[in-house]
């Protein structure tokens, strides 16, 4: 089968042929018919990620795709052949830049018939990380105000949905065409971060989920109210406790994969609330290598799939 790998450290995901995946009795074979990158795999092929997760090598990359059942294991009895499927691997593990992927049972949610493969490739790790920061961890309220940084990312575009939805007001930064991205998304206000200084127009707000960290994030502490919350998905990003004390905030940074069991919650907020899945690019796996110069750009507006059927 085709697949995008990597064989050591910092050397380019090369497009390859590789064996098909084995399958354990509580893992199912899908079929792939789309897959999603993520900030993780840039990570993963740095071996930076190798810090967080063990990593086996040679690796395939994206850990968020869609498909239908190829093979069930002989303990499975949730999934059968044929079924389609949002499958969420764990990081370090082989995912769904190829043909046929493996992924256990319990790590793969029914696609629901109103979103494309596509679209469902997109949603594991940026809308979950979206949902539970801000419900699961900031415990985000209807009437309350939210400040998302980096709102017409893969997170941001997800977040700004979801907390518009919840009724809270949204406040994001972008730059160029993602400040009307995310207006026509849902945020109430939007900050251009490279033409204005958000700390000087923002102040008393509820929750504000950094997905930037360094500087930004140190500055974010001054915009919140006495009992505030920040939320980071950065996690490199060390929490300042001096900081925090001095504002009267609390901080926290989230890894999204503790939440992984509840990944048909969000898809299902995903679908029934009509949530729109921003996709930058959809590009066949014979354009992989363009996806990853944008992926690595930093500069997507929404997310970049690999799309194989």
């Amino acid at each position: 089968m085709k697949a995008v790998r990597i064989h050591a450290y910092n050397e380019a995901p090369t497009l390859e042929d590789a064996p098909i995946p084995e399958i354990g009795a509580d893992d199912i074979l899908v079929r792939i018919q789309a897959a999603a990158l993520n900030p993780l795999d840039a990570l993963l092929v740095s071996g930076v990620a190798s810090r967080f997760f063990t990593i086996r090598l040679p690796l395939t990359l994206s850990s968020d795709f869609a498909g239908t059942v190829e093979r069930v294991g002989e303990a499975v009895s949730q999934w059968k052949p044929g079924d389609a499927v949002i499958g969420w691997a764990d990081a370090g593990t082989s995912g769904g830049l190829a043909e046929l992927a493996a992924v256990p049972a319990s790590g793969a949610v029914a696609l629901p018939s109103s979103l494309s493969m596509a679209q469902g490739a997109a949603i594991p790790t940026a809308g979950s990380t979206a949902w539970h920061a801000l419900f699961s961890v900031a415990k985000l309220q209807a009437g309350e105000t939210v400040l998302i940084h980096g709102g017409a990312g893969g997170v941001g575009s997800f977040a700004v949905q979801f907390a518009h939805k919840a009724g809270a007001r949204v406040i994001a930064t972008a730059s160029g065409d993602g400040l009307e991205l995310v207006r026509r998304l849902g945020a109430a206000e939007v900050i251009d971060y490279k033409t204005q200084d958000f700390a000087s127009l923002v102040s008393g707000v509820d929750v504000v989920l950094d997905l930037v960290g360094d500087e930004t994030q140190m500055r974010s502490f001054s915009v919140l109210r006495r009992g505030g919350r920040l939320v980071s998905t950065v996690a490199a990003a060390p929490v300042d406790e001096v900081a925090m004390q001095a504002h009267g905030v609390s901080a926290s940074i989230i890894y999204v994969k503790a939440y992984a069991s509840r990944l048909d919650e969000v898809v299902a907020a995903v679908a029934e609330q009509g949530i729109e899945v921003v996709l930058d690019r959809n590009l066949p796996l014979a354009q992989f290598a363009e996806a990853w110069e944008r992926q690595i750009s930093r500069r997507a507006r929404g997310k970049i799939v690999v799309s194989l059927a």
